[in-house]
């Protein structure tokens, strides 16, 4: 039987390396070298974009503990990425060319491979299909995924804040409050005073930013970076997301001048968001100036803010946590358009929606990891409804809380991980084929 991916980037080849080792034929189609996008260049398959590095190899990083899963269940790109390494600390870098180069090799050795380089416009839901095609996706596919899976689900823009690290929040300056006392106490604030939040305020503006490319100028005002919102105007902060009424500070008498709210990201608080900091600041300026907000002074950013073009869909409402449409199960979607966030987790999603669509071809069970794993918690973050949707990556932080978690914090990440290895091999020892 033969299976169409679109798309020959990260996830689109591991997800045709685990069609193809299961006895699929594989057509995998890629439109660069016929049409190419504003960030690639290259016509390569699996070509990085940015960065050469997919982070940490420990497994007491969550990152680590995302590669293990992966070895686990046999990925082609991690074994290729290893191939091509280049030496980067603790991190796994790659010699993007020879990376590239080994992915198409793997690919080639299966009789059942075909690279079609062409533009794909229209979707055969008769066909058992993924789509892989990233979110730099052709207008022509943007307007057709628009069709099938509803333009409401669809966004054509990425507006994400930072996520820090809970433990690495100072609570004897942060504290938890409702404005007027009101509706519980769901955000964590940090208040500022007059001194602080001009200290901050000039830092802000002056602060080195990301350069736009020509598809990013637009903004939308809900999406508006804070340091464009900071420029409008000393106080234009203090009438939006850092406005302080109706909040007292417990560790001072006099009333904040400024307020930074702070969500969870998780039930058990184990990470938070910074709510309204959509940011085009780099990432080292976000941590140096962000870092100056009172709590946050020694703040792990466990994902730094960014801002720009994008097309993701909204996979809660359209997805169910194989990967594949709620209701065409045989189309399959796969990388960063789906809300995953970071090269290894896009090889996951692609990983995942390979195994399965080939599991379910062969009416096999589906293939679902414990919540406890990075994959599992990815599983669910697609296909849990949220009110408002956004990429994820890989971070302890999404994993569920520990039961009696040390102390001491490489202790806990340490348990972490065990508990998800044991876990993993208890799953996988319960299925007949993997």
């Amino acid at each position: 039987m033969k299976v169409k991916v679109v798309g020959g980037g990260l996830a689109g080849c591991e997800c045709a390396y685990q069609l193809l080792k299961r006895g699929f034929e594989v057509d995998l189609y890629e439109m660069r070298g016929v049409a190419n996008t504003p960030c690639h260049k290259t016509d390569s398959l699996a070509e990085l974009v940015c960065s050469n590095s997919l982070k940490a190899q420990s497994v007491d990083n969550a990152s680590g503990l995302l590669k293990y899963e992966l070895a686990r269940l046999d990925s082609l790109l991690l074994k290729c990425a290893y191939k091509s390494d280049v030496p980067a600390g603790g991190a796994l870098a790659v010699d993007r060319e020879k990376f590239s180069y080994e992915v198409t090799k793997g690919l080639e050795e299966f009789d059942g491979f075909h690279l079609i380089r062409e533009e794909v416009s229209q979707i055969d839901c008769d066909t058992p299909t993924v789509i892989a095609t990233g979110p730099l996706t052709s207008q022509k596919m943007s307007d057709e995924i628009s069709k099938i899976v509803g333009g409401e689900y669809l966004s054509f823009f990425d507006a994400v804040a930072p996520i820090v690290d809970g433990e690495s929040i100072d609570y004897s300056k942060a504290f938890f409050a409702g404005r007027y006392g009101k509706g519980g106490e769901d955000y964590l604030n940090c208040a500022m005073d007059k001194q602080e939040y001009l200290a901050f305020y000039d830092e802000l503006i002056r602060a080195e930013r990301a350069s736009l490319k020509d598809f990013e100028i637009n903004v939308f005002e809900r999406c508006m970076p804070i340091e464009i919102m900071a420029s409008r105007g000393v106080d234009t902060m203090r009438y939006g997301p850092l406005r302080p009424v109706g909040i007292r500070n417990p560790h001072k008498e006099e009333r904040p001048y400024a307020v930074v709210q702070l969500r969870k990201e998780d039930e058990s608080g184990s990470a938070y968001n910074i709510v309204g900091f959509q940011t085009n600041l780099k990432f080292g300026e976000q941590k140096r100036v962000f870092s100056m907000i009172p709590g946050l002074e020694n703040a792990e950013f466990l994902r730094y803010g960014v801002m720009h073009r994008n097309t993701f869909i909204n996979a809660p409402k359209v997805l169910d946590n194989c990967w594949a449409l709620k209701e065409k199960p045989y189309i399959f979607f796969a990388g960063q358009m789906t809300g995953v966030e970071g090269y290894m987790e896009s090889v996951a999603s692609g990983l995942m929606s390979g195994i399965n669509l080939a599991r379910r071809l062969k009416k096999q069970e589906d293939l679902i990891l414990p919540e406890t794993t990075v994959i599992g918690r990815l599983q669910r973050h697609i296909s849990t409804q949220v009110e408002d949707y956004q990429p994820m990556n890989a971070n302890f932080g999404i994993l569920p809380v520990l039961t009696n978690p040390p102390r001491d914090k490489k202790a806990r990440k340490f348990k972490y991980s065990t508990r998800a290895i044991g876990d993993m091999e208890r799953c996988l020892k319960k299925y007949k084929e993997i």
